[in-house]
């Protein structure tokens, strides 16, 4: 007997879920494929490769993880022999690099979030934006054809959106992304929260303000210091609140617009959930430098508004 044409839900690969779920075009479907093929090798590096630091400094002049070297090295070989991708740009590099110019897509992307976490055993993640065409530098999160992360902990997850909803993915023993969930939604209001760079309380009152007031609500506290596994979280559990707030050291914040805030901006959005830097929705932020830092609030939506007015 032939094997039915649509599998059940529950059995769906990462392919056919984009093929007939998504009805992703078919280079995009390639290209994301691509994508979690690297995360594959990521997440057998993550197992078997020893941590430590490489000796070299990433262009923030933080010190990179042997593991960060090897994800980016993996993700760069995936998109050359992709051939569908113009040009890219990640934390690893100052500037957008140049593939293809008649190529079709552009590739943003953080290879290894939370590499410094790897020595304690805590999850960490990859996280990666898809723009049409070569250009990068002037364009919108909100211009996106795609995102997506993903999560190694003691499962490896990757989530998806292509404009038509957000998907949970589980890397399987046989090497395949099964489908999890489909349509993850993210609640208007929140009872987890994750606050981050808390040495900007001191400079930033309205910062202070929204953490006192989630301490007297009695939310609950979920924060590991990998923004993937945090804002995943969100997604996971369908509400909570995560922020990055910037202070005197960091005025922007130290998270990174391009390969960072713009991703999660577009998913967050897809699931119904809110993401702004305290004044602007993060999908409207233009591009204006690989190196462009950004003040986080993501999550439900009525916690992002109302953290946003404490802050003003």
């Amino acid at each position: 007997m032939n094997p039915s044409p649509s599998a059940p839900a529950e059995r769906r690969s990462l392919n056919s879920h984009l093929y007939h779920v998504s009805k992703a075009p078919d280079n995009l479907r390639h290209l994301i494929l691509d994508i979690s093929r690297a995360a594959k090798y990521i997440s057998y590096a993550i197992q078997t490769t020893e941590a430590g630091l490489s000796g070299t400094v990433n262009m923030f002049g933080e010190q990179q993880e042997k593991l960060d070297i090897l994800s980016d090295q993996l993700i760069q070989e995936h998109l050359q022999e992709s051939r569908l991708v113009a040009s890219f740009a990640c934390e690893e590099h100052d500037s957008v690099i140049e593939l293809d110019p008649k190529a079709s897509y552009s590739v943003v992307f953080d290879p290894l979030d939370g590499s410094s976490l790897v020595d304690v055993n805590f999850a960490i993640g990859s996280i990666f934006g898809i723009y049409a065409g070569k250009e990068l530098i002037g364009r919108k999160p909100s211009e996106q054809v795609a995102a997506l992360y993903v999560l190694y902990g003691p499962r490896t997850i990757l989530i998806y959106s292509t404009g038509k909803g957000v998907h949970e993915f589980l890397l399987n023993d046989v090497g395949e992304f099964i489908l999890l969930r489909e349509n993850l939604g993210i609640a208007d209001t929140a009872k987890n929260y994750s606050p981050g760079n808390l040495r900007a309380l001191e400079d930033n009152p309205g910062y202070k303000q929204a953490l006192d007031q989630w301490l007297k609500e009695q939310l609950t506290l979920r924060y590991s210091g990998c923004l993937v596994a945090d804002v995943h979280h969100i997604f996971s559990k369908g509400q909570g609140i995560f922020t990055n707030i910037g202070g005197s050291k960091y005025p922007r914040g130290k998270l990174r617009h391009v390969f960072e805030c713009g991703p999660f901006a577009y998913l967050a959005e897809q699931a119904g959930g809110a993401a702004s830097d305290g004044k602007k929705a993060i999908i409207d932020l233009p591009i204006e430098a690989v190196d462009q830092r950004c003040p986080l609030i993501i999550g439900s939506k009525k916690e992002v508004e109302r953290v946003c007015k404490m802050l003003q």
